[in-house]
């Protein structure tokens, strides 16, 4: 009965043996990985040192570098670190000075183009308004040249009643012009192609008479009124002549004699 009861206690004894030797190999593995992971994660770390010193060694060698040529360009110039800067700052203060006085020159000849500008809109306005009195003046004139029917029924084309107003019709162009002065009991005076001699002359009540010879023809105006378009016809083609006398006084006559532009021009007119 003894040597039965024992042969358990043996194989439970086994069993845990087993148990603290996977125990113990699950340590050592995980003792190994945390070796090797530690081992890695220092031989990365060493490596970033290594670099980083790397770098603040090539800064210190570029400060060292540009300290240098600092010193050299100061002993180049004569001049310490200090009076390199004041230096700097001087052609800094210098360079900021040029802007502001360019930025100044700049406006100010801005400003005198622009006041020249508007001189020329001044001087604009003023042509402006000197061809609209022009135009006014103008006007004004053509309202002095009327319109009237002549002694034949006629319907005339605009009347002069001064020597400037008939310096305007001659500058429209439609019409010959023929400035004439008439003296009492004169010879027929030769005017364009006709002739025309003053009878008589009423200044007092503007009235005068005269003889109008065309195609070998005479006719009398009588009594006829200053401003009065006198009409008949001449030529072979029987055009439209008209004469108007502005002026009348006891020994004289003035006034003009118009033809179409197709009329005969005499080869001398008065």
């Amino acid at each position: 009965m003894s040597e039965v009861e024992q042969i358990p206690v043996e194989n439970q004894s086994t069993a845990g043996k087993w148990i603290l030797l996977f125990l113990a190999l699950i340590f050592v593995a995980a003792a190994v990985y945390a070796y090797v992971a530690t081992q890695h994660r220092v031989d990365k770390l060493t490596k970033d040192l290594g670099a980083s010193q790397s770098q603040v060694a090539e800064l210190q060698k570029r400060m060292q570098s540009d300290e240098a040529q600092e010193e050299t360009l100061g002993q180049k110039l004569g001049m310490t670190k200090k009076e390199l800067a004041q230096r700097a700052a001087q052609l800094q203060a210098q360079q900021k000075a040029a802007e502001s006085r360019l930025e100044r020159e700049q406006k100010e000849q801005m400003g005198q183009v622009s006041g020249e500008v508007a001189g020329v809109r001044t001087d604009v306005g003023g042509v402006k308004s000197d061809v609209a009195a022009t135009k006014a003046d103008l006007e004004t004139t053509k309202q002095k040249l009327q319109s009237a029917v002549g002694d034949l029924g006629m319907q005339s084309g605009l009347i002069a009643h001064t020597r400037d107003d008939l310096e305007l019709l001659k500058h429209r162009g439609d019409r010959n012009y023929y400035e004439f002065t008439l003296l009492k009991g004169a010879k027929p005076q030769p005017v364009a192609t006709v002739s025309l001699q003053l009878r008589k002359a009423d200044p007092k009540h503007g009235k005068y008479t005269l003889n109008v010879t065309a195609d070998d023809k005479t006719i009398e105006k009588k009594d006829r009124t200053v401003a009065e378009p006198i009409q008949f016809y001449s030529g072979r083609e029987h055009l439209l002549f008209e004469l108007v006398v502005w002026s009348v006084d006891k020994k004289k006559a003035n006034g003009y004699l118009s033809t179409p532009k197709n009329a005969p021009v005499p080869v001398t007119a008065n």
